[in-house]
């Protein structure tokens, strides 16, 4: 199975956002993201909309030649805005007005009344969906039990990590919701802090068919290129695959 790149071009919106004008266009980005070979555009709309705006979906949708990945809340409000846009899949991801970035992995097993009737909602409009969650078995079952079609493995504790530390645990722990995600039907993603350092041993995880990265590409794109950032990534995950 081939490993697939989804790159997430939510921080080019963030330079946007921060002058408030139309520089860096978020949309150029995913074409060049594209254009290099990246295999998905995903994108954060965000209750507070501090990066991506309505509008980027809608012309995400109307340009893209491969699949655009929405992660939102599992709320009301999120599907009334995304749900007409009807992009491949939508990724249900905790969210905190709080937060810098995504903390921690979506817990589907006290949600889980919640998410069934969001579930259910989405894949009535033919959007795919994805859960993203820690890995961990339960979290990895209620999933499937929920029917989501895809599980997104939260690969922050691992990024996290200092350099010289030992990883093997923390890479046990993916290892293993990936094997049962895949005996329970559900297709792997990962992500999370995924950089051309560490990237290696989850991109040899066989089961995992795609991962999500945002943060180290674009912030590598300042220096090289984001085009050459994607060539690079993708580089290291085909050297890491079995």
């Amino acid at each position: 199975m081939n490993l697939r790149l989804g790159v997430n071009i939510d921080h080019v919106a963030t330079l946007r956002q921060a002058r408030g004008g139309h520089e860096p266009e978020p949309v150029a980005a995913a074409l060049l993201a594209q254009s290099a070979g990246a295999q998905g555009i995903t994108v954060h709309l965000r209750s507070d909309r501090r990066h991506i705006q309505d509008r980027d979906l809608r012309v995400l949708k109307e340009v893209l030649a491969i699949p655009l990945n929405v992660e939102c809340a599992a709320t009301p409000e999120a599907l009334e805005a995304i749900v007409p846009f009807r992009p491949s899949w939508v990724t249900l991801v905790p969210e905190s007005r709080e937060e810098l970035t995504t903390q921690g992995g979506l817990d589907a097993i006290f949600l889980q009344g919640m998410l069934r009737p969001v579930i259910r909602e989405l894949r009535s409009a033919d959007i795919r969906v994805s859960l993203f969650v820690d890995p961990v078995l339960d979290q990895v079952k209620m999933a499937a039990k929920l029917e989501a079609d895809a599980v997104e493995l939260n690969t922050g504790t691992y990024s996290d990590l200092p350099m010289d530390s030992d990883a093997t645990l923390e890479l046990g722990r993916i290892r293993d919701a990936a094997r049962l995600g895949s005996r329970l039907g559900l297709r792997l993603l990962a992500g999370h802090g995924l950089n051309l350092q560490n990237v290696g041993p989850i991109a040899a995880i066989s089961e995992i068919e795609e991962l999500n990265i945002g943060h180290s590409l674009i912030g590598r794109a300042v220096l090289v290129g984001l085009e050459r950032s994607v060539e690079e990534m993708l580089a290291a995950m085909a050297e890491a695959r079995p």
